[in-house]
């Protein structure tokens, strides 16, 4: 049985929410709380298994609800956004930072022809995040203290890079923000990003992960050309893709029920167009989308690597890579980075 805790500010919301969890018996809510100060008060005394978290709340946010239990209690919180703004969705990744796990959009209304679907994403979010083993956050380190990390040793000859491209989903964001800001905006080739993420969240995820790693990220568009230190996202309802010209080509997303941006679509692609210029990136997320084409780039000669497990938030997309033997190289976030300095180097070893 998974122990949920209701952290939102409307008692309509919470309702909805426990009707929801209700329809699942693996699923049970222990407690509802109106604001963070009441979800700090009840975590002192009950540790629930998962927190769904509100941003917007009286007294205390949701941001700095999910940072304080973070440091005290660790607990996988699962932020539920109502709102799809830019900046209100921009701030709901900020608690990512803060050690939340997921977002995911709150469901909609019973009646409407996405309820089952969005319902059945909160309710899978929930349960995968309930596995996932939290770690304490402490105050310091949200002054981004650089750790230390043992250097890779980088076995791969230097080839002319002319693209990266990453696929990522559940626990994606916080990955591209470690790469993005380890590599630097003068990264001399352009970088191109499927991550799966709800309708109506991508502008302000593309807001947040540009302005917390300093990278420029821009939301795609059909004919762009790809200029070196960018990195490109798709817009709603699209997948990515690239075109022989150094060109941004967009494809209409045909199955609303589907995953949106596929990794699929960006792996093909790139391998297609770029051959051995390429280098595919496969990071945690849930199912194997993009596993198959990143063996698929692999063959044409590009590249390849998939997170490992340790850093991994949810193993299944990279472990399906490593096991179609997909993957050049299995390495960290901050190996990764490593790994992609040393690959556009050009200086001698």
């Amino acid at each position: 049985m998974i122990r949920v805790l209701i952290v939102d500010d409307s008692l309509v919301a919470q309702e909805f929410l426990n009707h929801i969890f209700s329809s699942d018996p693996e699923i049970k809510v222990v407690g509802t709380a109106s604001n963070g100060e009441e979800a700090l008060e009840f975590v002192r005394s009950n540790k629930p298994d998962v927190i769904t978290m509100d941003i917007h709340m009286p007294k205390l946010n949701g941001f700095e609800a999910t940072r304080r239990i973070m440091e005290t209690q660790p607990i996988p919180i699962v932020i539920v956004s109502g709102s799809s703004t830019v900046k209100e969705v921009s701030t709901a990744f900020k608690a990512v930072e803060a050690g939340a796990v997921a977002i995911v959009a709150r469901p909609r209304s019973i009646g409407h022809p996405a309820y089952e679907k969005t319902a059945r994403e909160l309710i899978q979010t929930v349960k995968l995040m309930s596995e996932v083993k939290v770690v304490k956050r402490l105050p310091h380190a949200r002054k981004k203290v650089v750790p230390s990390v043992p250097k890779v040793e980088v076995m791969e000859t230097r080839r002319e890079v002319q693209v990266v491209a990453i696929g990522a989903s559940t626990g994606g964001p916080i990955v591209l923000q470690t790469i993005l800001s380890g590599v630097g905006k003068k990264f001399p080739v352009p970088i191109l990003i499927a991550q799966h993420i709800a309708s109506g969240f991508i502008a302000g995820f593309v807001q947040w992960l540009s302005e917390s790693s300093g990278f420029p990220v821009h939301l795609a568009a059909d004919g762009e050309l790809l200029l070196p230190g960018h990195a490109y996202v798709a817009p709603d309802g699209y997948h990515l893709m690239v075109n022989h010209g150094n060109r941004i080509a967009l494809k209409r997303n045909e199955n609303p029920n589907g995953l949106s941006p596929l990794v699929s679509y960006l792996f093909r692609s790139t391998a297609k167009v770029f051959g051995q210029g390429a280098i595919g990136i496969l990071l945690t997320g849930m199912g194997r989308d993009g596993a198959e084409e990143l063996k698929f780039m692999k063959e044409k000669g590009a590249v390849t690597i998939a997170q490992d497990e340790a850093t991994s938030v949810v193993f299944g997309m990279p472990k399906e890579a490593i096991e179609l033997n997909a993957a050049t190289h299995v390495l960290s976030p901050d190996q990764i980075v490593q790994f992609l300095l040393h690959m556009v180097s050009r200086k001698d070893v």
